[in-house]
């Protein structure tokens, strides 16, 4: 026994080591991919200046775009290298090497998708030289930071290439605008919808964030119709996690080339995503239309390997694709998996039938050919005409001039179906009739111009409320086939409200809207709290003085007020559930859970909300004021104390405007810093207060007045 037991570890020890000499072999032979002495070579192409501000803000030149690209790519690296690194396996299709097993959905669907392989056969027909040599300028900037920050860098990934960024594009706007959520549904038990059913003679018509977290926004414009000033005033407030691969980072860019803008960008984006330029801005919200069709289709009962199309069986385009799971270092395992399409597109079986999935932006790559343009606009004339590209397949847009225009786009890239039948339940897959082909063009999509109450307020909310209800549209003018949502926030109910009822608006009018933390009466959230109100309790009872409590709640989220945090505690429950499109939850099943976690953490019902909700990182601890689904946007996750730490909402917080004469100024506020990732750097942390106090800081809009502030500069490449 002793000598069986004593060769089992004698094999076991010999089966490590072996693992441990190809892990190493495997490092070795990937790390000689990447040549760090070219990747330095290749930078010697650009020239470009970053200057950091005070607030170690990267303002950016260059003689040429491709310059400046090479340059942005570098200073976010500087800042948040971390992140854009882990993003490399993301584009390839490689989470799971990387992360394990929790990265294989994402690899699967870039793999059934088959993105790299679409961008690939596309991204010399569809983008231009220049922009194809932006994106690479880019990559190489990128690239620049990995050779000459070796111990930073993982050499396995590297280097990037223009066409990693062209993937990220595709795969990111999908997950936008929620294609995720339509794929993961086909898991369930059983199908989560009905069966479309003809029309009657006659009838008309998340490698995004951590799950569970806000991709929503505001923002919101006046005009000289509005102020009482004749000022055009702009806010820019997009809600995304505050760290990860979609929080935002700050940036100035500058070219000789007409590039010259300011704004929030994501990882991997070599433009600006929302900002403003010298003479327009916008912002972007999430919109979610009806985007995806599922079709449920009828297989041969005698060839599992055909479907039924139009009265006669069709086969199945079939692939193999392989992810590759973690196992150890560089170790990975192999999985197989075979992917099917039809003519529909990509198809999948699951316990309860075989579906396919047709969805805006099946082939379209020029996602950046239509930032860049948007970012060189100078007109609202020149917007629109990036616009009508329709290569981004949804967001709603805000958009804000010199010249006193306001504009409000709900974007989309709305399939041309055929009239009459009920498109958000599943599509027989039968009809080849049903299989659409072409979108409506960019002029049937709802927008409008310069409403005469001079003001747009877009919370991702229904698109024909976002003004006075004599300017909206009508939404009986746009077909029922489009899928728009009819969604209404409490962003949107309060932030109308307070445009409605406010007369001539100045500054600090237009600003108190942001910072504003109150959930209007009539809305959801209220009304599910205030279901309390009606139920009995025993006299004396803690569930009785929560009921008192609410009784005399002011109906915010105020840093001080008493009542905010099992308020709050409660309406997180109603708003979840409507995210994830779903009933809300009996209130008394979570009543007794929130009085209970408050006596735990705090041993009161009543603690004040500022000792509740927390703005955290590293030694940083700050009270802040707002919540879930207010204009002042926080949503936060309990830490083990109790408290609860913001992670999502609020994050780069864009202010800008033109006065009568047409001179314009901006205020920026970022949730923690521009060094997103660099505990040890100043800029870590460095803009908290200001964000926790609703406060926010100038904006250098020029070259000189940046250097009339203490800053640092950085010549790209160094020599």
């Amino acid at each position: 026994m002793r000598k069986i037991i004593k060769r089992g570890w004698i094999g076991l020890l010999v089966l490590a080591t072996g693992l441990t000499v190809i892990n190493f072999f495997m490092h070795v032979v990937e790390a000689r991919q990447f040549n760090r002495a070219d990747a330095i070579a290749r930078a010697a192409q650009y020239d470009a200046e970053i200057i950091r501000d005070t607030y170690g803000v990267p303002h950016i030149y260059g003689r040429r775009d491709a310059d400046v690209a090479f340059a942005l790519a570098y200073a976010h690296a500087e800042d948040d290298f971390t992140t854009m690194q882990q993003m490399l396996p993301f584009y390839r299709g490689e989470l799971g090497r990387t992360v394990g097993f929790d990265g294989l959905a994402i690899d699967f669907l870039l793999g059934w998708l088959d993105v790299r392989r679409m961008v690939a056969a596309r991204f010399e027909t569809d983008l231009t030289p220049q922009l194809r040599a932006h994106l690479q300028a880019y990559a190489d900037g990128l690239n620049y930071y990995a050779a000459t920050h070796p111990h930073e860098a993982d050499p396995r990934l590297f280097p990037m290439r223009a066409q990693d960024l062209a993937v990220g594009f595709n795969i990111q706007h999908l997950l936008f605008y929620g294609f995720e959520s339509h794929v993961s549904e086909l898991f369930a038990d059983s199908p989560a919808r009905e069966l479309a059913q003809p029309p009657k003679t006659g009838a008309l018509s998340r490698y995004i964030g951590a799950a569970g977290l806000p991709v929503g926004s505001n923002a919101f414009a006046i005009n000289a119709r509005k102020s009482n000033d004749g000022a055009t005033r702009l806010m820019i407030n997009s809600h995304q996690p505050l760290e990860g691969p979609v929080a935002w980072y700050e940036a100035h860019l500058k070219s000789d080339e007409g590039w010259d803008i300011h704004g929030g960008l994501f990882p991997g984006m070599p433009f600006i995503a929302k900002g403003f330029n010298p003479d327009i801005g916008w912002g972007v919200t999430v919109n979610k239309p009806d985007l995806v069709d599922i079709y449920q289709l009828e297989i041969n009962p005698d060839n599992a390997d055909e479907y039924m199309l139009d009265e006669r069986y069709v086969s199945f385009e079939k692939r193999r694709i392989w992810l590759k799971l973690k196992l150890l270092g560089n170790l990975y395992v192999p999985v197989p998996r075979m992917v099917l399409k039809t003519r529909h597109g990509p198809a999948i079986r699951t316990d309860h039938g075989t579906y396919a999935l047709r969805f805006a932006g099946m082939n379209e790559i020029r996602q950046p050919a239509q930032w860049l343009a948007m970012n060189k606009a100078r007109s609202l004339s020149a917007f629109k005409e990036a616009m009508a590209m329709q290569a981004i397949v949804s967001f709603n847009f805000v958009y804000a001039d010199k010249q006193g225009e306001l504009y409000f786009l709900h974007n989309g890239r709305m399939p041309e179906r055929q009239p009459g039948w009920n498109w958000k339940n599943y599509l027989p897959g039968t009809r080849s009739d049903l299989i659409w082909d072409s979108q409506i063009s960019f002029d049937q999509m709802p927008q409008f111009t310069n409403p005469s109450s001079g003001y747009i307020l877009s919370t991702n909310q229904d698109p024909f409320q976002v003004t006075a209800a004599s300017d909206n549209l009508d939404s009986t003018k746009f077909p029922p086939e489009l899928g728009l949502q009819t969604r209404m926030t409490n962003r949107a109910v309060r932030g109308l409200h307070l445009f409605d009822t406010a007369g001539a608006m100045s500054e600090a009018d237009f600003l108190a809207v942001k910072w504003d933390k109150a959930y209007a009466p009539e809305g959801r959230a209220f009304q599910y709290v205030n279901q309390i109100q009606a139920m009995q309790f025993s006299p004396g009872s803690q569930s009785a003085a929560g009921q008192k409590l609410l009784a005399g709640w002011s109906k915010t989220a105020t840093r001080d007020e008493p009542a905010a945090a099992l308020a709050v505690c409660l309406l997180s429950e109603e708003w979840l559930a409507e995210q994830a499109g779903k009933p809300a939850p009996p209130i008394g099943d979570i009543y007794s859970g929130c009085l209970e976690n408050l006596m735990t953490h705090y041993g009161r019902i009543d603690p004040p909300w500022q000792a509740v909700n927390r703005l955290r990182r590293g030694d940083l601890d700050l009270p802040l004021g707002g919540g879930p689904d207010t204009l002042r946007a926080i949503y936060a996750l309990p830490d083990p104390d109790g408290r609860l730490r913001v992670v999502a909402g609020d994050g780069l917080v864009v202010y800008v405007a033109w006065d009568a004469q047409g001179n314009q100024k901006a205020r920026m506020v970022h949730n923690y810093g521009a060094a997103i990732t660099r505990p040890k750097s100043p800029h870590y942390t460095d803009q908290a207060p200001l964000y926790a106090a609703e406060e926010m800081r100038p904006v250098a809009l020029t070259r000189d007045a940046v250097m009339a502030q203490p800053h640092r500069i950085l010549r790209l490449p160094e020599k």
